[in-house]
């Protein structure tokens, strides 16, 4: 990924938990068939120097072959997007010398797969799955909710993968190459479009720790 130094996010507690919080993963490989991306959502487990992706696909997923040839894959991570009107730019005004952009959010992670087709790892990583997205709830649903020989026909369609990170990128494109009036411009053009999210990033952006 290109990655200016004013962009670059090396922490990899940050980049984990950007991870935790948006773990639908756009899985990509390059096998005999040329490229192949899915958009699978993915568990992290700080486990190794760069830690432990583990998912499920299913077994009728032609990307699989890719996968059990143990070959590096690459797991891109999506968050928050907006464009960057030239408007909200303050500098505009003084000297026209400025162009659109696009401010984001996004981490790259690579490592060798290992596929898990043992049912007991299965089931795991399914209630780990569901558990992550139900707790909080009123009522959360559970797997055993649902009738037990149902679920053992599911789980026979699906196949777990294990992906041990061999190492990470972060890129925090927050208007941090502009000056600190253009940077709150841009907050607030943003929170002008509703954007608010993406607005308090680029607030804090550039501020001292």
């Amino acid at each position: 990924m290109y990655l200016p130094s004013a962009f670059k996010e090396t922490s990899l507690d940050v980049q984990h938990d950007f991870i935790r919080t948006h773990p639908l993963g756009v899985l990509t490989t390059a096998g005999e068939g040329g490229l192949m991306a899915n958009h699978i959502p993915c568990l992290l487990y700080s486990e190794g120097p760069c830690g432990v992706l583990r998912l499920h696909m299913a077994r009728a997923n032609p990307q699989l072959s890719d996968l059990a040839a143990g070959r590096e894959c690459m797991v891109v991570f999506h968050g928050p997007q907006a464009y960057v009107s030239p408007f909200w730019y303050p500098s505009k005004a003084e000297t026209h010398k400025v162009v659109p952009t696009w401010n984001f959010v996004a981490v790259h992670a690579w490592g060798t797969p290992v596929i898990q087709d043992d049912p007991a790892w299965l089931r795991a990583q399914l209630d780990a799955l569901t558990d992550s997205q139900e707790r909080g709830r009123a009522q959360p649903w559970r797997v055993d909710d649902a009738p037990a020989d149902f679920i053992a026909a599911q789980m026979r369609a699906i196949v777990g993968v294990e992906i041990r990170l061999s190492r990470t990128e972060g890129k925090w494109k927050l208007s941090q190459n502009r000056t600190p009036a253009d940077r709150q411009g841009v907050a607030q053009g943003l929170a002008q479009d509703g954007l608010e999210l993406m607005a308090g990033l680029v607030a804090r952006a550039g501020r001292p720790d």
